[in-house]
């Protein structure tokens, strides 16, 4: 069992656990859109990444999500035209 803190990630469903790791290893999901979707900031992923992964998935995580332009909506160039709302519908069946 990973220990949780007492802010919002304890109070989530494990879908949600579930849907938050899908959407947080997608590269078209903004941390923008994990907020809306589940209700859980950027800091708050980062820590429940930490508790659910393993320490090598964390670390592989998290060097690949510094600098990633598509994981924050304000960074990202006006030529990307995709809706990060439609690629995280983490209710849709795995394809």
């Amino acid at each position: 069992m990973h220990k949780k803190s007492t802010s919002s990630l304890a109070f989530l469903a494990p879908d949600d656990v579930s849907a938050v790791i899908q959407m947080a290893w997608e590269d078209r999901t903004s941390f923008e859109t994990i907020k809306e979707r589940i209700g859980i900031t950027e800091p708050e992923v980062i820590q429940l990444m930490r508790s659910e992964l393993s320490v090598s998935s964390f670390k592989m995580w998290r060097k690949r999500m510094k600098g990633r332009t598509t994981k924050h909506r304000a960074l990202r160039s006006p030529e990307m035209k995709f809706d990060d709302l439609a690629v995280a519908d983490h209710r849709r069946a795995n394809c």
